[in-house]
């Protein structure tokens, strides 16, 4: 099965008001909101930018409903623009996601339902919601299809996860076959759902025990069997129950990690009720664990966090090995020292000290077991081994070199050349690749492209989706031999059609030979390790040989000056550090394209936002 057996859309960011139109309860735990409202047809926003149609045909597409603070009467509201969304900042909106439970377009109606707990933004505004009141949604984003490929389905989830696992049946076809097991705190909440001849759903009540505590979803799997055939798993929930569903799945079904849909809805954490309303959280005191763990990025904290990593301290104690003689034991580290960091990380509420000498991981804790927070903060991971070149800051800024050698002994080039390295590299960044590929994909970008060349740590899925919507388009990936090496390597599972693989030619070659000749070159964020005059070089070679009519279309992320973000600048510190360049302003990326001798044509907006820099080479004169 291909590693994308949902197919991807994405949709246009758009923020939409619409009204209550019904309020009903299903169970004591559960209410549906209905909401109509013209802005679920194609409209214009107020500031003149034509909007679509509000569509959702994945089952478990979701929306940002954006609400009040707590003393407020008016939301704060992202601005709409043509392509995309300025979100405002201190403060930002205050939104909660949540499934689209059913959407039917020709009533116009949007349901929404939302699980019945204590102190919380979204339940407080659905139990206290009236038919008129009015409230603003972004998304869905994106869509996924169905599996394609999958034999039956395995499907796992807690109340929060309700709501999709309800479409998901209600939307089966008629000789589908399924395991279904959910989640939910009382029997009075179970609900009637669909269930086709071939699907088994299986009701886990938690009966008074806190949500997110239990490990009923697991036990259940491991006590149930299989289907025969091809499996595909879609388990949702609390955020450490489904990275134990999903731990499960990999490592004693042994389900490919491809064939798993994983999500976690939600965590727990501190809620801190608001002094205005004693139903709603304080938003300054209630911080996610995210939000949290972001805040303790301050030295001795971080670098202490990196060791826990490092050391594999979070995942085992995730796994129930919490003595401190133990954990000593497996890290082969001394006990005495050990004990030292344990003390120190339980006084930042990343670990509990359920009795003397043992640990458990508390909310903020539980975020270091995720697998991209892993692969940031450990020197091994994909990004933070990149992250390790941020300690020669202080030699970059006085020399505007890169520093990355002399904090690590190595190049950062070096580093990249490493073949399990890259592996792991282009592994991670294929991951966040369709959201830009499908848009351009579906654009008038490629119209008229017979051959394109591509520059992009994300080739392989960029072709999958170009060759899927361009019927007569071949492709060239430009790669260096390790990156060329596991795009050969990744290809069949990338694009498991033969005949769509057939139109895909990886060429190891770097950014400084020509391009083979074609219509069109797509770069992608390949330049910007680059020197601004080695850019502008690699850009000549790029055009080269680009065939009458043709144009380079060019992706850099820049840096706004008129619009200072806290992200752009670590991003750009960053880039100065490890590479000696960093982020461009609009005014540099300009100067590159005429020192290349190239001309902007016109600047494309797609997805959710990026620009794509189209440019030509000047007509003779």
């Amino acid at each position: 099965m291909p590693k994308t057996s949902r197919r991807l859309t994405v949709h246009p960011l758009t923020l939409r008001e619409v009204q209550v139109s019904r309020v009903v309860d299903l169970t004591s735990g559960m209410r549906r909101v209905t909401l109509v409202g013209d802005q679920l047809g194609a409209f214009t926003s107020d500031n003149g930018f034509p909007q679509p149609a509000f569509d959702s045909p994945g089952f478990d597409d979701d929306i940002r409903l954006v609400f009040c603070y707590p003393g407020q009467t008016a939301p704060v509201l992202p601005v709409q623009k043509e392509k995309g969304l300025d979100i405002p900042r201190d403060p930002g909106p205050l939104s909660r996601v949540y499934t689209v439970r059913r959407w039917d377009a020709a009533a116009g109606e949007l349901d929404v339902d939302f699980v019945k707990h204590g102190v919380g933004v979204g339940t407080t505004w659905a139990y206290r919601a009236q038919p008129g009141d009015r409230i603003h949604f972004i998304g869905p984003s994106t869509s996924k299809s169905f599996p394609s490929a999958a034999d039956w389905l395995l499907v796992a989830g807690d109340d929060t996860a309700l709501p999709a696992i309800a479409r998901l049946l209600d939307e089966l076809a008629d000789d589908a076959r399924a395991l279904v097991f959910i989640e939910v705190a009382e029997l009075e909440h179970r609900m009637e759902l669909r269930r086709p001849p071939g699907v088994q759903v299986t009701w886990l009540v938690r009966h008074g025990a806190e949500a997110g505590t239990t490990s009923l979803l697991c036990d259940a799997m491991r006590e149930a069997g299989s289907l025969p055939g091809q499996v595909f798993a879609w388990v949702a929930g609390e955020r450490s129950t489904v990275r134990d569903l999903r731990r499960y799945l990999v490592e004693e079904r042994q389900i490919p990690k491809e064939d798993i849909d994983f999500t976690g809805y939600w965590r727990r954490g501190e809620v801190v009720a608001s002094d205005e309303d004693a139903a709603m959280p304080d938003p300054a005191k209630s911080k996610t664990p995210f939000e949290k763990l972001h805040d303790l990025t301050e030295l001795i904290a971080p670098i202490a966090i990196r060791t826990v990593v490092e050391l594999d301290v979070a995942e085992l104690i995730s796994r129930g090995v919490t003595s401190v003689t133990e954990l000593a034991a497996r890290t082969k580290t001394d006990e005495r020292a050990l004990g030292k960091l344990l003390r120190y990380l339980q006084s930042l509420d990343l670990l509990t000290q359920p009795e003397p000498g043992h640990y458990r991981l508390a909310a903020i804790g539980e975020v270091l077991t995720n697998e991209p927070t892993v692969d940031y903060l450990h020197p091994d991971g994909v990004f933070g081994r990149e992250m390790l070149g941020i300690f020669g800051l202080t030699e970059s800024i006085r020399t505007g070199r890169a520093a990355y050698v002399s904090v690590t002994g190595r190049t950062f080039a070096d580093v990249r050349a490493e073949q399990d390295y890259e592996d792991r590299y282009l592994e991670r960044v294929a991951e966040f690749q369709s959201a830009l590929a499908v848009p351009i994909a579906q654009s008038e970008l490629l119209a008229g492209v017979r051959h394109l060349v591509i520059h992009s740590a994300g080739a392989g899925v960029q072709a999958r989706e170009f060759l899927a919507d361009h019927p007569d388009l071949t492709i060239t990936i430009c790669a260096l031999p390790a990156q060329a090496d596991w795009l050969r390597r990744d290809l069949p599972d990338t694009i498991p059609d033969e005949r769509q693989r057939a139109r895909v030619t990886v060429s190891e070659q770097s950014v400084f030979e020509p391009s083979p000749a074609a219509d069109a070159v797509l770069i992608v964020r390949s330049f910007k390790s680059l020197p601004d005059a080695d850019a502008a070089h690699a850009l000549r070679r790029a055009a080269e040989n680009l065939l009458p009519g043709g144009r380079v279309l060019y992706v850099e992320d820049t840096f706004a000056l008129d619009d200072l973000d806290e992200h752009d600048g670590e991003a750009d510190l960053l880039g100065l550090a490890v590479h000696g360049s960093g982020l461009r302003t609009p005014d540099e990326l300009a100067a590159v394209f005429g020192n290349a001798g190239l001309v902007l044509s016109t600047t494309h907006t797609v997805g959710w936002g990026t620009e794509i820099h189209e440019l030509i080479r000047p007509l003779p004169s």
